[in-house]
């Protein structure tokens, strides 16, 4: 059962995604976490993944940090056991990802960037704070026209241990379930 407190971010976020796509016809999400590894990645391709299998071409999607790291190998082994096609990239201690969600889209480009690397939208767009330490330690981020909480618990709490593949896992289902109920909430609030 959906958690109510969740449902109000969630309602919070529908809302300022709905009406920039209502004044501008497009919505950029910025996935934000500390590191840029593991959630915000996991949060970009699956929001990424609910808007165009609703046909909401104008909502794109993109993940920052507060500092660069690398995408991290748990995360992108859960979205491969999640179905994605991810090809191996070349070795890199940040190391570009062309992950691909479907034939009809070109593959989103995933690697750890902070929020002011030059591939995050200049434009304005919704910041979503999806761990709370970035949350607390970026009040201020430019170009951000609003920016939501919707805090994830962190899945490397379990790196190194017997539940890593399931917690990886469980951590990416939540955050696509969200994501597909969020786009939900959009595609409703748009008929």
């Amino acid at each position: 059962m959906p958690d109510p407190n969740r449902d109000a971010l969630l309602d919070t976020l529908a809302s300022r995604i709905a009406e920039a796509l209502l004044a501008e016809g497009a919505a950029r999400l910025v996935f934000i976490c500390t590191h840029n590894s593991r959630r915000s990645h996991l949060a970009q391709i699956w929001a990424q993944a609910a808007a165009w299998e609703r046909g909401l071409d104008g909502v794109t999607t993109y993940s920052a940090g507060t500092e660069a790291t690398a995408f991290h190998p748990n995360a992108v082994a859960a979205l491969r056991r999640a179905g994605l096609d991810i090809p191996e990239p070349p070795a890199s201690d940040n190391p570009v990802y062309h992950v691909r969600i479907d034939s009809a889209h070109p593959p989103i480009s995933c690697f750890s960037k902070r929020f002011d690397d030059a591939s995050i939208p200049q434009e304005p767009f919704i910041a979503v704070m999806v761990c709370d330490h970035a949350a607390e330690h970026c009040p201020v981020i430019p170009s951000a026209m609003h920016r939501v909480p919707l805090p994830y618990r962190d899945p490397k709490e379990s790196d190194g241990t017997p539940e890593e593949s399931a917690t990886y896992d469980e951590r990416s289902g939540q955050i696509r379930g969200e994501m597909q109920r969020l786009l939900d909430k959009i595609q409703d609030s748009l008929r």
